[in-house]
């Protein structure tokens, strides 16, 4: 992920159960290809920008996108990203992401812990 990635800490009229999600956040899919999220900005209705970075997925290259997303109850899930893929997480009990990619027809699944 580009080091010039930003989070801004949420603001007092963010609930709680939302400014979970804020931060760096860092996973491995399947096992073993790398990724990481950044939640930059989160507003008190649930919406949010990020910056998703992943290495070697499938035919997928290492990359990097820039999206929006939102929080609805326990899952945050982006906008579709512009390589096409559906990206979605859900904050776990012990404050840990669960994280899905579905791409080109293949889902794979990690935990991502806070950085």
């Amino acid at each position: 992920m580009h080091q010039t990635v930003a989070v801004t800490p949420p603001g007092k009229g963010v609930p709680t159960k939302y400014a979970a999600f804020s931060g760096l956040w860092a996973g491995r899919l399947d096992g073993m290809y790398d990724a990481k999220l950044a939640v930059q900005t989160i507003s008190s209705d649930g919406k949010v920008t990020v910056t998703y970075a992943w290495g070697n997925l499938g035919d997928n290259y290492p990359g990097e996108a820039a999206g929006a997303g939102r929080i609805v109850g326990t899952t945050l899930k982006l906008e579709r990203l512009p390589n096409g893929a559906e990206v979605s997480f859900v904050m776990l009990s012990d404050g840990a992401l669960a994280g899905t990619v579905r791409l080109a027809g293949q889902t794979s699944t990690g935990a991502f812990l806070r950085q």
